[in-house]
């Protein structure tokens, strides 16, 4: 990167997926410098091919991962934000779920967003910029069979909130968005379930669940320094799904 070089970087975490890649295409169709992370290097390089931007391969359940990972993503321009788009869907009540079911649902939804965390303040402490994390509905209002993804994702909320409070002195912003149901890979087996989904939109008052796009886009707002007054929020995105009852 050379001295003259002001582009503005933006590092994607869990990138090829549904909100991760709409999020890229839209972050580079507005002239950004886009470096996507995840673990399957194939499905990165074609994203990152599409959209000129970067592929780095990364586990971001690794500390040491994670922060190559930012680092190499410094070197491309002037950082300004970071999204964690990693995450996973598992519907079990408590008792069914096995040790290794919570294991993987803590260590991919809130093991990574701490570590894009902590890796993410100490590129942007120079300069500043924002830090944007993946909660849930299910966070917010009791869904049965929930309770795994459910405490992972409310422990994302809660990471944001008290990060934005630990940072705000060095113009770091952290905020998360909520999402009720979206149509992406990871919801495939619910979407595409007739009954699930059916009854997935009796219980969001809009009657529609989100496509990818609509949350990538609420993304893009969050990172853009124009709204910079904005930090340690959990923004509810879940077509009322979380604070609304709807007779039907």
């Amino acid at each position: 990167m050379s001295a003259e070089d002001t582009t503005q970087v933006i590092a994607i975490l869990g990138a090829y997926g549904g909100i991760g890649s709409a999020l890229a295409r839209q972050l580079a169709a507005k002239g950004d410098r886009v470096v996507v992370g995840g673990r399957n290097q194939a499905a990165l390089d074609s994203l990152a091919t599409e959209i000129g931007g970067v592929g780095v391969e990364v586990d971001g359940r690794d500390f040491e991962q994670v922060q190559a990972f930012v680092s190499r993503a410094a070197e491309e321009g002037q950082l300004t934000g970071i999204v964690n788009c990693a995450g996973s869907v598992m519907l079990k009540p408590a008792h069914l779920t096995t040790r290794a079911d919570y294991d993987e649902t803590v260590s991919t939804n809130l093991t990574t967003a701490f570590a894009i965390v902590r890796a993410a303040v100490k590129e942007l402490r120079k300069e500043g910029g924002s830090i944007v994390l993946m909660s849930s509905a299910a966070a917010n209002i009791g869904l049965a069979n929930h309770e795994a993804i459910a405490a992972a994702k409310a422990g994302v909320a809660g990471l944001a909130r008290s990060a934005a409070a630990t940072y705000a002195g060095r113009n770091i912003r952290v905020n998360a968005v909520a999402p009720g149901l979206v149509a992406t890979a990871a919801t495939k087996r619910i979407v595409e379930n007739e009954k699930a989904l059916a009854a997935s939109l009796k219980l969001h008052p809009l009657g529609r669940i989100a496509e990818p796009e609509q949350i990538a886009r609420l993304i893009v707002w969050l990172l853009d320094s124009a709204n910079d007054w904005m930090t340690g929020q959990v923004i509810q995105l879940d077509g009322g799904l979380s604070s609304l009852k709807v007779p039907r």
